[in-house]
């Protein structure tokens, strides 16, 4: 019997993506707070940049973290439930703090906001201007992806493209110029998506009777590795793992079997030779394994081909179309919370 999609609130989000970034991109182009913080936040002001959010907010500064580290900054990408309790010394005036939250308004978010007291300076990216973030940060960059059901994944790709806006700034460079290169989000998002039924299937037969799951890259595609297994897990409630391709080498390697499946993103031309040669000793073994790539075989996992800084946001795309597919396994509707909320105000 063919699996059923149960198209919820959460399957709307998915859809509603190119709407998403289209808004989104129009606020941040039409914003001045880009210039300001490219006049005000110059790296000879400051020792430090920490990055900190929760979960898919955490996960998705890894691209930030690496672009300011190859220009100059000495970033620290910290957890807020970790800064909060175990680094608060870094919130002095020599630390410019990067903090991310799509409410704006999170236990830990909360929490941060008092202890700094405007210690250390803060740009805060959220996706409400009347959130505690948005209100209290030194710098307010904000999303536009509306209302969210349940799993992030409008406000994920929408905050991406914040994040490169961003990533301009505060490497003195004109923001403008950045987000002209990503005006191609919403139609490349949204032509991926017009085919969803074709890669739900295709994943449904790939995930058939799979147990575990990884997710694995490296550099900039550690975000979509990390946020992409939690969000099989949130939006699914199956097993799912993201790691550096290297950290599976060490240890999750061995454990490979029947029922097992590894997906592995290309990645930046400086890498992909090395997740290649993982792929090929993947497909040694009994486990199941495919690359996230613009020539993928699977036209599911083929990525959109997107100028550098749009990586990403398509390489979210494949990973969405699995929960689809897993939830469809599993006679249940992707996205719906038994547990959770979509606001977590409790640390």
């Amino acid at each position: 019997m063919k699996p059923q999609i149960i198209q919820g609130p959460y399957f709307s989000d998915l859809m509603n993506q190119p709407e998403a970034l289209e808004a989104t991109w129009k606020g941040l182009k039409s914003t001045d707070v880009f210039e300001e913080i490219r006049r005000f936040c110059g790296r000879e002001g400051f020792q430090r940049i920490v990055l900190t959010g929760m979960g898919g907010s955490f996960f998705g500064l890894y691209p930030l973290c690496i672009e300011l580290a190859a220009n100059g900054w000495t970033p620290l990408m910290l957890e807020t439930s970790e800064l909060i309790h175990y680094y608060p010394r870094l919130l002095e005036a020599g630390t410019l703090v990067v903090a991310v939250s799509q409410s704006g308004k999170s236990a830990e978010t909360v929490r941060l906001l008092e202890m700094n007291a405007g210690r250390a300076k803060m740009i805060g990216v959220s996706n409400w201007a009347d959130s505690p973030l948005a209100r209290r940060a030194d710098f307010a960059v904000l999303t536009a992806a509306g209302d969210e059901y349940s799993v992030s994944c409008k406000t994920y790709v929408s905050t991406q493209m914040a994040f490169g806006a961003l990533g301009a700034a505060l490497c003195n460079r004109d923001a403008t110029i950045r987000l002209q290169d990503m005006k191609a989000a919403p139609s490349l998002v949204g032509g991926y998506l017009s085919h969803w039924e074709n890669h739900v299937a295709e994943f449904v037969e790939l995930l058939r009777d799979v147990r575990d799951l990884f997710l694995v890259g490296r550099g900039p595609s550690m975000a979509a590795a990390s946020t992409g297994a939690l969000t099989i897990k949130e939006s699914t409630h199956f097993h799912a793992e993201g790691m550096s391709s290297a950290a599976f080498r060490h240890g999750p390697f061995e454990m490979l079997q029947g029922g097992i499946f590894v997906g592995v993103f290309a990645g930046e031309q400086k890498t992909r030779v090395l997740n290649e040669g993982l792929l090929r000793d993947l497909a040694a073994t009994p486990a199941r394994v495919v690359m996230f790539s613009t020539d993928a075989e699977m036209v599911s996992c083929r990525l959109p081909e997107a100028a550098e800084g749009l990586r990403t946001i398509v390489e979210m795309l494949p990973v969405q179309m699995m929960t689809l597919a897993l939830a469809a396994l599993a006679n249940r509707e992707a996205g719906k919370f038994d547990r959770a909320t979509k606001v977590t105000v409790v640390e």
